[in-house]
């Protein structure tokens, strides 16, 4: 946590969000009495259906959804769960290109509350969040019989693919980019009871960034682009950061029932999840299953969309090919010696 001069700020893995005690009394003087606002799953209506703009939950709730597919049958499938705030084509422009380059299909589905899923800006709570990737994994293999799977979860989405992987044989693969592993405890006293009172006092409150206190990437070009998307949500109520810290609680509370195949990727410059609760996420997998760790020196917090992102989809497109060769980069072995292991 973030703690410039007298000023303590509360930060989370959405984006930066900033807010000072002096605002958050004041706010809190203001809107006493708020109440919290949830959207869990409904009560189940019609049976879970692949459409090709959407997917549609047991609840009846339709998630947009977004396809990339290479020129002739793909060889592999690819089902990628976004981050907070953003949703299902924010890996149109940058990721989606070398991934059907390569013959695999890529998926990308708005997540509850994100993008076109509504109702937007509310939180659903990290429990359907999982049982909606449950449900879009089945979804897509049953689309695609016979090809392998893969799943890829970018920081929130990677938090959302550890709780739902502890609870399901999701995919054949999962990829985990600067997964959203930090937990209440890596917080700090400061922000924890900034978020605990905030959350109480003023749930509805939205927070935005009125400055850029933190770099997601090195590629300015796709920070812009992402910057003046009005599809990103860009102001986030305190009941959501709330609900994203207790996403993050549950995932790293079910890492070591977390036996899926997977590849965890993650960048030395990124500045919302940092190095400490990865590392001891990495430590709390079972061991014995074929979990890899790939380190960045140069990556940021939105590895794919980096100057340097070719790189890391290359890796990931080895791994779905070979998950016991060597990746092309050196990251593995650049992340075995950051671990401590050679």
């Amino acid at each position: 946590m973030d703690q410039p001069g007298v000023r303590h700020h509360l930060w989370t893995m959405s984006h930066g969000l900033v807010i000072s005690r002096r605002h958050a009394l004041l706010a809190g003087l203001a809107l006493v009495g708020c109440a919290e606002a949830r959207a869990p799953m409904g009560p189940v209506v019609t049976r879970p259906a692949f459409r090709e703009d959407a997917l549609v939950m047991a609840d009846g709730l339709r998630l947009p959804l977004h396809g990339w597919r290479p020129e002739g049958r793909p060889r592999a499938v690819m089902l990628a769960l976004h981050g907070m705030n953003e949703y299902g084509r924010s890996y149109a422009e940058d990721a989606a290109p070398w991934f059907t380059s390569a013959g695999v299909a890529l998926y990308a589905y708005d997540q509850r509350g994100f993008g076109g899923a509504g109702p937007r800006g509310i939180w659903p709570g990290h429990e359907t969040l999982a049982q909606d990737a449950i449900t879009a994994a089945g979804l897509i293999r049953a689309r695609h019989p016979g090809l392998p799977l893969y799943m890829l979860g970018e920081s929130m989405g990677g938090a959302v693919l550890v709780l739902a992987g502890s609870q399901a044989a999701l995919a054949d693969g999962l990829v985990l980019s600067a997964p959203a592993l930090r937990g209440r405890n890596s917080l700090g006293w400061p922000a924890r009871v900034t978020l605990d009172v905030m959350a109480t006092l003023v749930p509805g409150l939205e927070l935005s960034s009125s400055a850029p206190v933190f770099r997601p990437t090195d590629n300015l070009e796709a920070w812009r682009r992402w910057s003046r998307d009005p599809q990103l949500i860009k102001a986030t109520r305190v009941d959501a950061v709330a609900g994203l810290v207790d996403l993050m609680d549950a995932a790293t509370a079910a890492l070591p029932r977390f036996s899926a195949p997977a590849l965890v990727l993650y960048g030395a410059k990124d500045e919302l999840v940092p190095q400490a609760p990865i590392r001891a996420a990495l430590a709390q997998m079972p061991r014995g299953v074929p979990q890899r760790a790939a380190f960045y020196p140069e990556g940021h917090h939105m590895l794919l969309r980096d100057l340097g992102g070719a790189a890391v989809a290359g890796d990931i497109l080895a791994w779905m090919g070979n998950r016991a060769a060597p990746l092309p980069s050196g990251a593995d072995e650049v992340a075995a010696a950051w671990l401590g292991m050679v």
